[in-house]
């Protein structure tokens, strides 16, 4: 039976081959110089056993509206698509995230799209050797294109639903125990506060920020008469919020201010440039931290900051409302309560 014009053949191969069956679509035609004539050209649907299941797979492919250049999309082509759309909609902590677990993908970026298995999925997170959180993000990320390849008809199957991280729960080689710094801890740090670096782990500690919205914070964000500053980025709604500054870490914030002219954030690095994560991390955090014999990572100053105003006796509410808290807050919270900047400075000089 002749087959349409535009649906494709199944082609059979000479040789010897486990799938002889080529299965093929026209994607165009150019002319030969040397034969003088028009020579179609074919993009490869796939191979099949015999011709029936090439029919099938051709029957398969039909029956969704893909063009040549969607059929041929390769793992890169997807997430740069997908990131050109998602990126400017999401805040750039996320965007760090996303990259960080596209790059864990590495074996797949020349890979068809459509043609990815399971076992293509899974090998990336057998074989790139991540802690669970990472693997959990690049989960994530796989979901999230084969939401949009479902959305666009680049592929027919869902298969990162099925990936598992699960069996990887307990490698975390990175990992501290989340919990707070002792009092004796802060005591010990206090003693080195005439060291700059040390004043940012206080100042960490008296605010209640994540890491990455105090290094991200630039001066202009900064009132250093009202004692606050805005976190104008953060990974929740409720993040982005004002935060108010503690009469004891005050100074601190005083003397960077003023360092620095040059630079427009906070907190900078020797040469005054913007700190990146893994820049504070590596190189001043943890050997500062551990010079001292103090094993916590700097989201631990988040958690400790919540324990002693509490511990204080500090509305829940407005601790809440101080370190950007959102699942906590119930819908009065939200929509109802409302502080003044100075019930949170009065709030953290509590502790």
């Amino acid at each position: 039976m002749k087959l349409p014009n535009g649906y494709g053949s199944v082609v059979k191969l000479s040789g010897k081959r486990r799938k002889p069956c080529i299965v093929r679509k026209t994607s165009g035609w150019h002319i030969d110089n040397s034969k003088g004539k028009k020579v179609q050209e074919f993009f490869i649907v796939g191979y099949a056993t015999t011709k029936a299941e090439g029919l099938q797979m051709l029957a398969n492919y039909n029956n969704i509206p893909f063009d040549g250049k969607v059929s041929k999309m390769t793992f890169a082509d997807v997430y740069d698509e997908w990131s050109r759309q998602k990126f400017p909609t999401i805040s750039d902590s996320n965007k760090k995230c996303y990259t960080a677990a596209y790059k864990a993908c590495k074996m797949l970026y020349c890979k068809v799209f459509k043609d990815l298995k399971l076992i293509d999925l899974q090998n990336v997170i057998d074989t790139c050797g991540k802690n669970y959180p990472t693997l959990k993000k690049i989960k994530i990320l796989l979901n999230q294109l084969y939401h949009f390849s479902l959305k666009n008809d680049i592929c027919i199957k869902d298969y990162s639903c099925f990936v598992s991280v699960a069996q990887y729960k307990n490698r975390n080689p990175n990992k501290y125990d989340r919990n707070k710094f002792q009092k004796e801890e802060i005591e010990l740090i206090w003693k080195y506060k005439d060291n700059k670096y040390y004043q940012i782990i206080l100042m960490l500690l008296y605010n209640g920020t994540r890491i990455s919205e105090f290094l991200d914070l630039k001066k202009e964000n900064v009132h250093l008469e009202e004692h606050y500053f805005d976190v104008i980025n953060s990974k929740t709604e409720n993040g982005i919020r004002k935060v108010p500054i503690a009469d004891k870490v005050f100074p601190f914030y005083k003397a960077w201010y003023e360092s620095c002219p040059g630079c427009e954030y906070l907190l900078h690095t020797k040469n005054g440039r913007h700190f990146l994560y893994r820049n504070y991390y590596d190189n001043y955090y943890m050997p500062l931290i551990k010079q001292l014999g103090i094993e916590h990572t700097p989201h631990c100053c988040r958690h400790s900051c919540v324990s002693m105003l509490a511990e204080a006796g500090v509305n829940q509410t407005i601790i809440k409302k101080i370190v950007g808290h959102s699942g906590a807050m119930n819908l009065t919270e939200k929509i109802y309560t409302h502080f003044d900047v100075q019930e949170l400075v009065n709030a953290i000089n509590k502790i």
